[in-house]
C-alpha cells in the first residue's frame, strides 16, 4: 500500500514539474516569437509561429495565418506584447496565453501607438515546441502596464482519466445561452477565477465582476452549430462565429469567439473567452 501511494505521489510531482516547464516554454515561445517580429517583420514572424492550420482573425472573418501572412503585402508595423497569462493541459497538448499589446502601423519609433490584448491557443508539436493554433484580440485605448505572467494554481494536476468531455457541457451551455441570455449562462458555467476580453474594455477578471458587467445585457447568444472544438487532457477550446439578438428579436452584434474549458473536479467551466464583434457593414 506504501508503494502505491509513492508511485501516486512521485506520479503527481512529476506531471506538476512536467506541466510548469510546459508554461515556461509557451512563455520562451511567446518572446521569442515577438523578438521575431522585431527582426523579420510581422509575415515572416507569423508564418514560422503558426501552425499549418492555424488560424487568425482579420476584421470579419477568420483565416488560416500561414496563407495570410505568406500573401500580405510587406508592412513595417511594430508589435510588441507581453504575456500575463499562461495555461497548460495536464498532459501538455494544448495551452493558452493572453497578455497586453502595443502596435506601430509605421515602425517602432511611430508616435501613434494602438492599445490591446491578446489570446493564443498554443498546441505541442511532434518535436515538443509549442506553435499557435489560433490568434485573435481586441484594443482598448490605454495601455496595460502589467509585465508579469501568471498562471493558475491547479495547472497540470487533473489528468481526467474518466474522459469527461466538455462537448457536452458546451452543448448546455449554448443552449441556455439562446434561451435565457448570455448572463444566465455564464452564471452556470464561468469559473470563479475566469479572464475575459471585450473590445473597449480591460480584462475583465473573476466571476463576480463579469456577472456585474453584463448583469444588464438581457440579449440571447447563438454560436455556429458547427464549431471548431479541441480538446486534452482537463483542457478544450470552441471558436466560431456567433450572433447576439435583443429581447425583440433584432440582430445586435455578430462576429467570432474564443471559449476555453478547463475540468475541474469533474466538472468543466469557463476560464476564458473573447468576443470580436465585426465591424459595422459599410454603407
Amino acid at each position: 500500500m506504501k508503494k502505491i501511494l509513492l508511485l501516486l505521489i512521485l506520479l503527481l510531482c512529476s506531471t506538476n514539474i512536467f506541466a510548469q516547464s510546459g508554461l515556461q516554454k509557451i512563455y520562451e515561445t511567446e518572446k521569442a516569437f515577438e523578438k521575431a517580429v522585431a527582426e523579420k517583420g510581422i509575415n515572416q514572424a507569423f508564418f514560422e509561429f503558426s501552425s499549418l492550420d492555424g488560424i487568425c482573425f482579420v476584421p470579419g472573418y477568420p483565416v488560416n495565418c500561414r496563407e495570410y501572412f505568406k500573401t500580405r503585402e510587406a508592412s513595417p508595423a511594430a508589435l510588441f506584447w507581453n504575456p500575463t497569462y499562461i495555461d497548460l493541459s495536464s498532459n501538455g497538448a494544448l495551452g493558452y496565453s493572453m497578455g497586453n499589446s502595443i502596435y506601430k502601423p509605421k515602425g517602432k519609433d511611430d508616435t501613434d501607438a494602438f492599445y490591446g490584448e491578446y489570446a493564443t491557443i498554443w498546441q505541442r508539436q511532434p518535436d515538443g515546441s509549442y506553435l499557435a493554433a489560433l490568434d485573435m484580440g481586441i484594443s482598448h485605448t490605454q495601455p496595460n502596464t502589467e509585465t508579469k505572467w501568471t498562471s493558475p494554481a491547479d495547472t497540470g494536476k487533473e489528468l481526467n482519466e474518466k474522459k469527461y468531455s466538455a462537448a457536452d457541457v458546451s452543448t448546455a451551455f449554448f443552449e441556455m445561452a439562446g434561451k435565457q441570455g448570455l448572463v444566465k449562462a455564464y452564471k452556470e458555467f464561468l469559473a470563479e477565477d475566469v479572464r475575459l476580453l471585450r473590445d473597449g474594455k480591460m480584462p475583465i477578471i473573476g466571476k463576480q465582476n463579469a456577472l456585474n458587467e453584463f448583469k444588464k445585457d438581457k440579449s440571447l447568444f447563438f454560436a455556429t452549430k458547427r464549431s471548431v472544438f479541441v480538446g486534452a487532457a482537463d483542457l478544450a477550446y470552441i471558436s466560431n462565429t456567433y450572433l447576439k439578438t435583443d429581447s425583440g428579436g433584432k440582430n445586435a452584434e455578430n462576429g467570432n469567439f474564443l471559449l476555453v474549458w478547463k475540468l475541474r473536479a469533474n466538472k468543466w467551466q469557463i476560464v476564458f473567452d473573447v468576443f470580436v464583434p465585426n465591424p459595422p457593414a459599410k454603407k
